[in-house]
């Protein structure tokens, strides 16, 4: 049974990186998913790859959420055109709100700030906190070096592989959405 998808948290770079590939893509994800009527929730900002996304899904009619902390707003990187733009205190609230708002979760190429909220989603599903799907779209094989260390983690006895499953991979948006919504969080009993 496929997985009702409204919503969508998008994890991805305040920078647009020197290949446009990563934002034309954005774009077309954003475009997507409001064709699809699905709701785009990501960082709030105006610049970089979260920018594409952002006016891909508006270019197309969609509703697009920003969650973005006060002091970032304050620098005027805030995306002014959006549909709704949610002011945090910190970091941690704006995460906790794309968590709650989001029926799923969408990494696209970022730095650090990506990273950890990736990790952090999927950890909370490593511990139960949610079920929610994980999809990483690997645009031009950006991500192949770190899907390497991961299964390396695994190869080492680390992280199991049930609990890498989490991270679905492809690098073709429509199948990669497709995987999300026939997600089944994995029932790992066992800590060691």
């Amino acid at each position: 049974m496929k997985k009702e998808i409204s919503s969508v948290a998008i994890y991805c770079g305040s920078s647009s990186g020197y290949d446009s590939i990563y934002a034309e893509s954005a774009y077309k994800v954003g475009k997507y998913l409001a064709e699809s009527s699905i709701k785009v929730i990501y960082g709030g900002a105006q610049v970089g790859i979260m920018g594409s996304v952002a006016n891909g899904a508006l270019a197309s009619g969609g509703e697009v959420v920003g969650i973005l902390p006060t002091f970032l707003r304050r620098k005027e990187i805030a995306h002014e055109g959006v549909s709704e733009i949610i002011a945090t205190d910190t970091m941690h609230e704006r995460k906790a709100q794309m968590v709650d708002k989001a029926d799923a979760f969408l990494v696209l190429p970022g730095g650090f700030g990506t990273l950890d909220e990736m990790f952090e989603i999927l950890t909370w599903g490593q511990l139960g906190l949610h079920s929610k799907p994980v999809g990483m779209l690997n645009i031009a094989g950006y991500y192949d070096s770190l899907l390497i260390f991961v299964d390396h983690m695994v190869d080492k006895g680390i992280l199991k592989s049930a609990n890498r499953d989490m991270i679905l991979v492809h690098d073709d948006f429509e199948i990669l959405f497709d995987m999300m919504k026939n997600y089944k969080a994995a029932k790992v009993e066992k800590w060691v």
